[in-house]
């Protein structure tokens, strides 16, 4: 299919794009395309106008600070994943970016326009989630941060108003003692998440359990903490048995996606399976 006509203009900045969004009604902003344009043809989104911001260098930068990593909205997976910064200071990230989709998406797609579509099988919700990243959001009304934990609301909806804009995505370096890890089963296919389970852990100088997030991603309508997974850590020694119990029946299969990826019963089960290995790998890494 073909979609329905529109008008495509070229943004040179945030304020630029910012006003075009302001004057236009259902303008869409167009980043890395691999979403949106299949959308488009199959007539699933239909904007008036597509905005292009790929050109705004500024937002594809990707910076550090002393305790957190910058990554700027416009950074394409490959960009990520082959980033010293991110290796160096956040590695988990560098390591899923290379999972994401083929060649060709990882060199045009970005974190950015993953992020606002939310995809509900995209890979970067589960470790903004677990690494408790924030997203930088440019709007009307100036600049703002969103936590990951109120970003994903509901199937491709996010907390992003009309009219805003993430501009960069703020990960926390990780510490001395800590760790994190990403475990995926994937679509053969698309590679895509059937499930995905981020985890992030800190232990004291006994190994003892000090903070834990779970981020899942793919079995559900949108990406998820598993909170409860956390609670049950806390305080304990991160051994096999530990971890196992904690994640047995993390998630109820009456309230995770059912279709021809996966049933329901198969998606919850996959979720107790990935976070035990992605918590493993965590411990391993924080502990090492």
């Amino acid at each position: 299919m073909t979609p329905y006509a529109f008008e495509y203009t070229r943004a040179s900045s945030v304020d630029e794009a910012l006003a075009l969004l302001d004057g236009h009604d259902n303008a869409k902003l167009l980043a890395g395309g691999h979403s949106l344009i299949p959308a488009m043809k199959l007539r699933l989104s239909n904007p008036s106008m597509l905005i292009d911001v790929s050109g705004i260098s500024e937002l594809a930068q990707i910076t550090a600070s002393e305790t957190a990593v910058h990554v700027g909205a416009l950074a394409t997976h490959r960009a990520v994943e082959t980033s010293e910064i991110v290796q160096a200071k956040c590695g988990v990230l560098a390591e899923a970016a290379g999972g994401i989709g083929d060649p060709q998406v990882r060199n045009k797609g970005t974190i950015g326009g993953s992020l606002a579509h939310a995809d509900p099988a995209a890979d970067y919700p589960a470790l903004v989630l677990a690494l408790n990243a924030a997203i930088k959001v440019a709007g009307p009304s100036g600049t703002h941060l969103i936590p990951a934990h109120d970003f994903f609301l509901n199937l491709f909806k996010t907390a992003l108003q009309d009219g805003e804009i993430i501009t960069e995505v703020i990960f926390p370096a990780l510490s001395a003692r800590s760790g994190a890890a990403y475990a995926k089963f994937s679509n053969p296919a698309s590679k895509y998440a059937v499930v995905g389970v981020a985890a992030w852990v800190e232990v004291d100088e006994h190994g003892m359990c000090t903070g834990a997030r779970v981020g899942v991603t793919g079995a559900a309508s949108h990406a998820f903490r598993a909170s409860n997974v956390a609670f049950d850590l806390s305080g304990k020694h991160l051994t096999a048995e530990t971890i196992a119990a904690a994640v047995a029946g993390m998630a109820d299969a009456h309230e995770m996606l059912n279709d021809l990826s996966a049933s329901s019963e198969y998606r919850a089960h996959l979720c107790s399976v990935m976070a035990q290995r992605a918590l493993t790998e965590a411990a391993a890494r924080a502990m090492g």
